[in-house]
């Protein structure tokens, strides 16, 4: 069985990445899909969040990487995932993620909403406390996956440069 996780991934977090590897032992299949939000303007540029992707799961078995646009469960249709995975950190996600779920189930009834709850130790994380935190010069190494700490590094590096010389 396939199962789609969606999302932003600006930037994949250790807590995504906690997901990923829990749905790989439980489903044959885990594609990992970069909406392309046209109401969000990403830090990071699509190629390059695919990227950061496949190269934190490039050990896993059955990790495919996609994006799209669009809705969801068309996408889901369209790469045969019977089932989108979406990660809960708190309440508060769980309200917002039961109503996407049964706009989904109104559109497309055979594909299925799982729910899971974020490991304990990753459930402060989300992309934009990490984003802050790169930001303002703090360490995000024990938030994401190496590879995503340095681009972070790199992009706030050179925002820093720019706007001291332009500020």
């Amino acid at each position: 069985m396939r199962v789609l996780y969606p999302g932003s991934f600006d930037p994949l977090t250790l807590g995504h990445l906690d997901l990923i590897e829990r749905a790989a032992r439980l489903f044959d299949a885990v594609v990992v899909a970069v909406l392309m939000n046209p109401s969000k303007q990403p830090c990071f540029p699509l190629e390059q969040r695919l990227e950061q992707i496949r190269q934190a799961t490039e050990g896993l078995s059955g990790v495919e990487v996609g994006h799209f646009d669009g809705l969801t469960v068309t996408y889901a249709q369209s790469c045969g995932a019977q089932v989108i995975l979406r990660g809960l950190r708190a309440m508060s996600d769980f309200e917002f993620e039961l109503q996407i779920a049964h706009t989904n189930r109104t559109l497309a009834s055979r594909v299925e909403t799982l729910f899971m709850a974020t490991s304990a130790h990753h459930s402060f994380l989300s992309s934009s406390v990490v984003k802050e935190v790169a930001r303002f010069g703090g360490d995000v190494a024990h938030m994401v996956p190496p590879g995503v700490a340095i681009d972070l590094e790199r992009l706030f590096n050179r925002q820093a440069a720019h706007d001291s010389r332009y500020g």
